[in-house]
């Protein structure tokens, strides 16, 4: 089996504290007249910006070895198509795997893009292709269809980037898009289309992922059950898409130290930095199967109800935002953990911890090797 490691790019701040109180660059919500000592300059500094924080982040996971870096979209955050195109001059193997929704941006225009950027990077591009998770997120986005709708679109956006990359002169003509005579040509259209990462576990969401996905994208969950969504995707590929050769990733965030009381140590100072009117896990009003899920394994804001499995916390969405399981642990438990996702079927791991500069080098140098892969 080949595993590939990726790592996370902050998009919106980064440090040891929870995530409205991170001090690295300007990404913070601190309160007025609160202001600790910064370790990454603002975007207006005379010499830095938080971007070359960034560099520094995406240098280091490309010299531990990491096969890539998810950099994330959501509202109110850097751009992951500009970033790209910035990191991709600094930094030599180092994939990318862009998020990317298709209401954002025309499959024309998409196709045009990621042409240039895979020339400018030698061919090192992913997509990250999110259909959008509905609710008050959604529509500030400006996207108010309906949820089914949102996955035809995604389908009809990857046929036609599929198209226009390598079929000129290519015709379309969809419920959402339409084209005429339109298409890439030489030289732009020496590249693959950038290998496609798709999440979601509605029957909608797997369809398209049976017809397009490379891998198919889900956030870590307890062995267990992250074995019982995987079982249960490859029976519904089985029966809709026997040729298809998906594979299965993960998105988790880790936390290891020389042993396993340290790692507990540093994951409880990160807990007691959440502000108490944020301890609560609100149920949002997302449409998306995978973060109910996410939501069910938080259902107490005390430390230890946290832990929901061996080595599995629950509580990492009050931390840094977004999906809430972490492995922590000693270097040794933190790779059996990872191991035991391998044994299940997991094939692509996008990890973080934060702060991502340092803790990019702990892990490829501490946890990965146990593992046994030649990751570089």
């Amino acid at each position: 089996m080949s595993v590939e490691f990726l790592w996370r790019i902050p998009v919106h701040g980064d440090g040891r504290r929870a995530h409205n109180l991170h001090t690295r660059g300007e990404w913070n919500q601190l309160k007025p007249n609160q202001a600790p000592q910064r370790v990454a300059p603002q975007h207006d500094d005379q010499h830095f910006a938080y971007f070359d924080y960034i560099k520094q982040v995406a240098q280091a996971a490309d010299i531990v070895g990491f096969h890539g870096v998810l950099i994330p979209a959501f509202p109110q955050t850097e751009e992951p198509w500009v970033w790209a195109s910035a990191l991709a001059r600094e930094t030599r193997r180092l994939r990318f795997l862009i998020a990317i929704q298709p209401w954002f941006i025309h499959p024309a225009y998409a196709s045009q893009m990621a042409a240039s950027l895979q020339r400018v990077s030698n061919g090192r591009v992913e997509w990250n292709v999110i259909s959008g998770g509905g609710g008050e997120q959604q529509r500030s986005y400006g996207d108010f269809i309906a949820h089914d709708q949102r996955y035809a679109r995604t389908n009809e956006f990857l046929d036609f980037v599929k198209g226009y990359t390598h079929h000129s002169p290519f015709n379309y003509d969809g419920e959402f898009y339409r084209v005429e005579n339109g298409g890439l040509r030489y030289p732009m259209n020496q590249y693959e289309v950038p290998r496609i990462w798709l999440a979601g576990a509605s029957d909608a969401s797997l369809h398209v992922a049976g017809r397009h996905a490379q891998i198919h994208l889900t956030w870590g969950e307890p062995v267990a059950q992250q074995k019982q969504v995987i079982d249960q995707t490859k029976a519904f590929f089985e029966k809709h898409y026997p040729d298809s050769k998906v594979k299965f990733g993960m998105r988790i965030d880790v936390l290891a130290r020389p042993t396993e009381e340290q790692a507990y140590q540093e994951l409880r100072l990160m807990h007691e930095t959440i502000a108490k009117e944020n301890l609560g896990f609100e149920k949002s009003d997302t449409e998306s199967v995978g973060a109910k899920r996410q939501q069910a394994l938080a259902q107490s804001s005390r430390f230890e109800d946290l832990f929901v499995s061996e080595n599995f916390w629950a509580g990492m969405s009050k931390v840094r935002g977004g999906p809430n399981g972490i492995i922590v642990g000693s270097y040794e438990q933190v790779a059996q953990r990872l191991q035991e996702y391998i044994d299940i079927g997991v094939e692509h791991f996008i990890l973080a911890s934060n702060p991502h500069l340092e803790e990019a080098y702990r892990i490829g140098e501490e946890v990965l090797p146990l593992l046994g892969y030649n990751f570089k």
